[in-house]
């Protein structure tokens, strides 16, 4: 049985491994490394009309998309979480656009858009995911790269259609590699670095006999804080893990005014960051002694936005601790228990992206790097609630674990997702 393996990298590369004996094809005209994009005419479809139905729309399927998966990560995971979503959600879009049948439909209903399907409005698909893709990259603001690199086994045969397709809507570069020479490694990590603009240097996936195609995606996120914290203001306090455990952190300090509420039923306090440029840091912190797994099981789109909608701006005293993240995710088990299940099988059938059979997804890994400091970040991925529009202290010390998001302001787009537990763990 030939496998796919599919790596995630944040700032992110996202590898697919697809696998299968000899091929026969012509070889490249570099004995490692050639760009293939040329062979494919430039697909000229024009974008669909979209009326009734809205990037917005898909922004918001995404979002529950990433809340879905957050919570399945967290269930499995007691300590810090990040990644983005965004990056997943993207990356299994154009996987979709090589798979049929029963593969197609558990990918389309474990992404969230099986009311696409319904509503017979399938076909706008792709063009509104490259509409959002291109829109959230779009600032003057902030740095955000999304981009795509695909390695082909070099006697590896791609159907024409599925690489136009994943050229025009994920603006997917194929490049042509003889997997069998001992450099493709060392190729691929160049490719990898250069991408990442070196955040990412020690990224490895597993390169076999059976490995013809490896899809690597990345997203780097760089922004800066509308009002940074003052360097000279952070010392180190204590952050509390838990009722018997506290860490020493650098705990950054600024008084600025900023949106912020109370969620009484929720019993967490909501806090509201900007970046500059239409991106903000969204912190979700129960009250002490609050319920994190409770309040973890209630995240949706609708109650953010009744969040955000709610919120009050005010001189607060902000309090937050400086950390850095570097996590790496083995996806495979969070998706099948999203019922993403066929692809990972000999059922799966990926027929519109090659003549070969008997393909199957071995992994999904992601790997995914965010700083935290007085500065800004570098990433390189309704319930009936009463909630007050403003009961809180003129302070925000953020001293225990806490929920933070990254969102897109102007397509409500969550970028990224995180928990920290403990901020002076990386890993």
């Amino acid at each position: 049985m030939s496998t796919i393996r599919w790596a995630l990298v944040t700032a992110l590369l996202v590898g697919a491994c697809l696998g299968h004996s000899g091929i026969k094809g012509n070889k490249s005209k570099d004995k490692h490394y050639q760009d293939i994009s040329h062979k494919v005419e430039e697909h000229q479809t024009p974008l669909n009309d979209t009326t009734g139905l809205s990037v917005f729309d898909i922004s918001e399927m995404n979002t529950n998309f990433g809340f879905n998966l957050y919570r399945k990560m967290a269930d499995k995971h007691d300590n810090n979480i990040f990644f983005s979503p965004l990056s997943v959600s993207f990356n299994l879009a154009s996987l979709m656009a090589g798979s049929r049948g029963g593969t197609y439909d558990e990918l389309l209903t474990g992404l969230n858009w099986e009311a696409l399907k319904k509503s017979k409005q399938l076909k706008l698909l792709p063009s509104l995911l490259k509409e959002l893709r291109d829109g959230v990259r779009r600032s003057e603001g902030y740095d955000l790269d999304l981009g795509s690199v695909s390695f082909v086994h070099h006697l590896f045969p791609l159907i024409d259609e599925f690489i136009n397709e994943t050229r025009t809507y994920f603006d997917t570069e194929f490049r042509s590699l003889d997997f069998h020479d001992q450099e493709a490694k060392n190729i691929i990590k160049e490719v990898i670095i250069k991408k990442s603009r070196g955040k990412v240097t020690d990224f490895q996936d597993e390169i076999d006999s059976q490995t013809k195609m490896i899809l690597l995606d990345y997203i780097l996120f760089k922004g800066k804080w509308q009002i940074p914290f003052n360097p000279d203001s952070t010392i180190d306090e204590s952050f509390f893990v838990n009722k018997y455990k506290a860490v020493k952190v650098p705990m950054m300090y600024k008084s600025d005014k900023v949106g912020s509420m109370i969620d009484k039923m929720l019993s967490c306090t909501v806090l509201n960051l900007p970046y500059r440029g239409g991106a903000h840091m969204l912190v979700i912190m129960p009250e002490k002694g609050g319920d994190l797994e409770a309040l973890e099981d209630r995240l949706s789109m609708q109650l953010v936005a009744s969040w955000l909608e709610r919120m009050k701006i005010r001189k607060t005293d902000v309090f937050f601790p400086k950390f850095r993240l570097d996590q790496k995710y083995k996806l495979k088990a969070f998706l099948e228990a999203l019922g993403i299940k066929n692809v990972f099988t000999g059922k799966a059938n990926f027929t519109g992206m090659t003549e070969e059979r008997n393909l199957r997804l071995f992994e999904i890994t992601q790997q995914a790097l965010i700083d935290i400091d007085e500065i800004g970040a570098e990433a390189s991925a309704i319930t009936a609630s009463e909630i007050v529009g403003f009961a809180m202290p003129h302070t925000v010390r953020v001293n225990h674990p806490f929920i933070f998001m990254i969102f897109n302001e102007n397509y409500k787009s969550l970028l990224f997702i995180g928990r920290i537990i403990n901020p002076t763990i990386a890993h």
